[in-house]
């Protein structure tokens, strides 16, 4: 079964979502791409909440976001109470995103990694594996 991944830039993140949008599709993943659709100036909220309510409408299985710090876009995805956006800079991250707190969206800081990197993180991020137990029981009482 393919799996579908879900992307979603401002204009800061659009050639590092397009390089991993063209690694992932190598990959045998379906991607979703939520925009940005070019380099062109546009707010970062307008791609991030398309993308939150494919995941949490289990559209996508997972979802894949940058902007330039990676924060901004962080925030906007993790107002959607079904999401678990993690900010990773390192492949340790992208892995930890998974075991520790089954983070169903990762979010890059494309102005500060290299594509090369962020192809780490995303490798280490899909495959990963959730550890559940004590990490459940602390993800289950993040929701307000």
């Amino acid at each position: 079964m393919t799996k579908k991944v879900g992307m979603a830039s401002d204009h800061a993140g659009f050639q590092m979502k397009e390089y991993l949008k063209s690694l992932l599709h190598d990959k045998g993943y379906e991607v979703v791409d939520f925009g940005a659709y070019s380099s062109d100036s546009m707010d970062y909220p307008d791609t991030a909440h398309p993308l939150a309510r494919a995941v949490e409408n289990k559209e996508v299985d997972f979802g894949i976001a940058m902007c330039g710090s990676g924060n901004g876009i962080s925030m906007t995805l993790n107002k959607h109470q079904g999401i678990r956006a993690a900010l990773c800079w390192t492949p340790e991250l992208g892995a930890l995103a998974k075991q520790h707190n089954n983070a169903n969206i990762i979010s890059l800081p494309a102005r500060f990694i290299t594509e090369e990197m962020a192809r780490d993180i995303v490798e280490a991020y899909i495959t990963a594996e959730f550890e559940g137990g004590r990490h459940q029981r602390r993800i289950d009482k993040i929701p307000v």
